[in-house]
């Protein structure tokens, strides 16, 4: 919906340079090799518990500010041709810290109104 925000695209946008190159590396990487066949070394990890089914790109930038990526790895949606990595939303937090239950409320709701949209809302 051309009327609507994309959250991914957004924070990508925000995010320092830098941030910005490793974080799309690393999410290219992801989206050329087999499905679920990523050996990510720590930059792509697979969420668990209340965010399982939620993939997370990582990659620190200055000050040692921790950077992440949102993605939810979809398969054969409408609007997508075939499987397909699909950025939700991106979040930042100081090194040592952790994101609040709220912070990843909020990344549920974004997945869950994805997936409630048919056909899907994308920029590619």
């Amino acid at each position: 919906d051309p009327g609507q925000s994309v959250p991914g695209a957004e924070f990508l946008e925000w995010c320092p340079t830098g941030v910005r190159a490793d974080l799309a590396a690393i999410v290219k990487a992801v989206a050329e090799a087999p499905p679920m066949k990523f050996a990510g070394g720590g930059q792509w990890q697979a969420m668990h518990g209340d965010m399982a089914g939620y993939f997370e790109a990582r990659t620190r930038g200055p000050r040692k500010r921790l950077y992440r990526l949102f993605c939810l790895l979809g398969r054969d949606a409408p609007g997508l041709s075939g499987p397909s990595l699909v950025i939700i939303t991106g979040m930042d937090k100081p090194n040592e810290s952790a994101f609040s239950e709220a912070d990843y409320r909020r990344v549920r709701r974004l997945g869950d109104e994805y997936r409630r949209r048919t056909p899907r809302s994308i920029e590619r």
